[in-house]
């Protein structure tokens, strides 16, 4: 039984549900052209060795204006995102962006704590992540599932999906039923009738970052099975053994004990046979396949991050510090990116499925985002010009409040006049924590 169901069965009403943070008007969901975009004949991705020339003829087909198809290119996005940098890259600047604080405001910018738990939910987790992975893929089409409750009673919903990349053609916001149709057999997502269950993000001609982190990845991924084959070959020293013995069963006898060496490390020779250890005199492998490694991952740094000094190692505290606000800046975008989609795209759907979201807007808290260090010093300034009610920093740091020390001075105050005073304080006047 479903959540209108249940409701009506214990009501006899089907319009309204209320709940602890307020009613959804459930009437409003419409779910009748959903079923239409899952319809889709879904392929096993190709995991096949891609190189330079793979690559480029992809992204030739990706921008083909009368028939652009992305999938060859979003086969190698796939490759592309398993490099471990890169992954820890976008797993820095990703999360960055999901660790802010966030708060539901009124037009007269009050935040409205009821309607921010509607957001408190792993649906809306895994909504700004794919919203994000947008800047990475050029473009993700999500469709929102039916509306329930949690645990709490508050309403949400059951999930979220991404519409499978390679059945979207954005550049005519069409989407195919089948790999082998091109665009003008697809479904248009734009029809309004698909407006209140799909969210949108990205730009329809946007490849994405990937489309770049593809010619350092493609060419790392090669130079180190080149180096697994340096290795095979001159990492270890090669054994020779002389005999003089005619005999083929020995000669054989003598081969596999040379074989087993690897693992034994003895053997049993006849007398007159000499065995040799010939090691590689090749030095430069170091220079040649690591550092293309190494340039390749700093490439990538500066591609997601647009800096190397926060995830690989700094020289200076001074360089750091500027490194980390170039990487800021592209946080801040992303955030931007994000909060114009909750607000331009996801609140508006909301409201139509029932949500009492009218007049609120998405929004960053930087407030809460303080450093301990800047927070007691902004609690400082605040208190000591102004009075705060003591139940604020009871409540924030759970512990009990009495009265405040009538002598309490500020750190700013002259220390000669703390010691001056520090044997009259007495208990007159509310103390904060």
């Amino acid at each position: 039984m479903d959540i209108k169901a249940f409701f009506r069965h214990l009501t006899g009403r089907s319009d309204v549900l209320s709940t602890p943070y307020g009613d959804i008007n459930l009437a409003k969901a419409d779910t009748r052209t959903r079923a239409a975009l899952f319809a889709l004949q879904r392929s096993t991705d190709a995991l096949t060795r891609k190189d330079i020339a793979d690559w480029r003829q992809a992204w030739q087909m990706a921008i083909n204006v009368d028939s652009p198809s992305r999938q060859r290119l979003y086969d190698i996005y796939r490759d592309v995102e398993v490099d471990s940098h890169l992954s820890g890259c976008v797993e820095q600047r990703v999360g960055f962006v999901m660790a802010r604080s966030f708060k539901l405001v009124d037009a007269k910018g009050n935040k409205d704590k009821d309607a921010q738990h509607y957001f408190d939910q792993s649906w809306f987790k895994q909504l700004c992540r794919l919203v994000l992975e947008s800047r990475y893929w050029g473009h993700s089409l999500i469709e929102l599932s039916d509306v329930t409750t949690d645990g709490d009673g508050c309403p949400c919903y059951s999930a979220v999906r991404l519409i499978p990349r390679k059945h979207v053609i954005p550049e005519y916001h069409r989407v195919i039923t089948n790999l082998g149709q091109d665009w003008t057999s697809g479904i248009d997502y734009h029809d309004p009738a698909y407006y209140d269950s799909l969210i949108e993000a990205g730009q329809p001609d946007d490849l994405g970052l990937y489309l770049k982190a593809a010619q350092h990845t493609i060419p790392k991924k090669n130079m180190l099975a080149f180096w697994d084959a340096f290795g095979e070959i001159f990492g270890m020293p090669l054994r020779v053994a002389k005999t003089s013995s005619r005999d083929e069963a020995e000669r054989n006898r003598i081969s596999r004990q040379l074989a087993s060496l690897g693992f034994a490390g003895s053997a049993v020779l006849p007398e007159d046979t000499e065995l040799e250890f010939i090691e590689s005199s090749r030095g430069d492998a170091y220079n040649v396949y690591n550092q293309r490694v190494d340039r390749a991952n700093s490439e990538l740094s500066k591609l997601i991050i647009g800096q190397t000094m926060t995830i690989e190692d700094g020289s200076s505290l001074s360089q750091s510090q500027t490194h980390l606000q170039v990487f800021q800046n592209l946080v801040d975008a992303d955030a931007d990116m994000l909060r114009d989609v909750i607000n331009n795209q996801l609140i508006p759907r909301m409201i139509l499925h029932g949500f009492p979201l009218e007049s609120l807007r998405f929004d960053w808290d930087d407030s809460v985002d303080y450093t301990p260090e800047q927070q007691v010093a902004y609690e400082t300034m605040i208190a000591d010009r102004y009075d705060v009610d003591p139940q604020y920093f009871a409540e924030k740091y759970s512990m009990p409040v009495g009265e405040r020390l009538s002598g309490y001075l500020s750190p700013q105050a002259d220390n000669n006049t703390k010691a001056d005073n520090a044997g009259k304080l007495s208990r007159s006047t509310p103390f904060f924590d």
